[in-house]
């Protein structure tokens, strides 16, 4: 059966107050996990709050009991996947097996250029994050020291102690669309797969499409969970939809061009139940009121 989980995005205003509060309240009202963005910043002036991700991890990973969590998703454009690999499994031991580790190539401009780090072209950008998801594999799932050499990763002999508790260390997530390129290296590589912002059938097609790809692997389907993330709009009734998609600018178009889940209560749970049919396990639902505790309590009474 689908399960229901938050996604925030993190450059959008997250700082202490607000994380610490959103994390009990998804761990107490019943939510599956929690998930959030890397980035350093959002996509344009003026810039925002922007806790650094993967200490706000460190700090669930211990004040929390219950929920997974994790990136979704930690870029390889400015994350060394070495430090990355690193620090997922030892946040993942730290919260005993609750956390899925998130691997993006990256994308947003901005904030590359205003920190300095390069982005690349998209084609060696992939040849980037193949290569770094790759290197995150060997140094979780192998056995024994790692080596590996490429364009822009090196490994000789390398072994991170202490190995993970969990057999493999936590799950490799990764997110995106490519049929070309991100969905055969899912295929390949991963344990989870996150099809983000899409409607339900373009979700299925895709879905569909990496059972061909993972049996051309040698894998088997249920080796691979399927998640998807997406804009969520919750009201609490029509009017208060209506409010936040006008506040939002937000047109009929692109709600239905990308699958954005809207609506009251009910609506939302008649959309996570077409992903549940496209064959999702888990609905990430982006929740960019973070300040409105009052809201989330309602969303989870209206939809778990």
């Amino acid at each position: 059966m689908i399960d229901v989980a938050i996604f925030l995005e993190g450059q959008n205003g997250l700082n202490w107050d607000n994380w610490k509060r959103i994390s009990r309240s998804v761990e107490d009202l019943g939510f599956a996990g929690l998930y959030r963005s890397d980035h350093f910043t959002n996509m344009g002036p003026p810039d925002k709050d922007s806790l650094e991700m993967w200490i706000s991890l460190a700090w669930l990973a211990d004040n929390t009991s219950r929920i997974e969590f994790g990136p979704l998703v930690s870029p390889v454009s400015f994350r060394n996947p070495i430090f990355t690999a690193r620090m997922g499994k030892d946040i993942d031991d730290l919260s005993g097996g609750r956390f899925i580790l998130g691997l993006g190539a990256g994308w947003q401009e901005y904030e590359h250029e205003k920190f300095g780090f390069d982005l690349l072209e998209i084609g060696p950008r992939l040849d980037r994050f193949e290569e770094g998801v790759e290197v995150v594999h060997k140094l979780l799932k192998g056995e024994g020291p790692a080596s590996f050499s490429g364009k822009y990763f090196k490994l000789n002999e390398a072994e991170l102690l202490p190995k993970p508790q969990r057999t493999g260390g936590p799950p490799i997530l990764i997110g995106g669309r490519g049929r070309k390129r991100i969905l055969p290296l899912t295929a390949r590589y991963a344990d989870e797969w996150n099809g983000g912002f899409r409607p339900a059938e373009t979700f299925a097609k895709l879905n569909a499409y990496l059972d061909e790809l993972l049996e051309a692997e040698g894998r088997r389907p249920d080796e691979l969970r399927r998640t998807i993330a997406n804009t969520t709009v919750f009201g609490r009734d029509d009017r208060e939809v209506k409010r936040k998609v006008e506040e939002r600018g937000y047109s009929e178009e692109g709600i239905e061009k990308f699958g954005m889940i809207v609506g009251t209560g009910q609506q939302i749970a008649d959309r996570i139940g077409e992903y549940e049919e496209a064959g999702a396990d888990r609905v990430m639902l982006q929740w960019l009121d973070l300040e409105d505790q009052g809201g989330l309590e309602a969303l989870a009474k209206a939809v778990l």
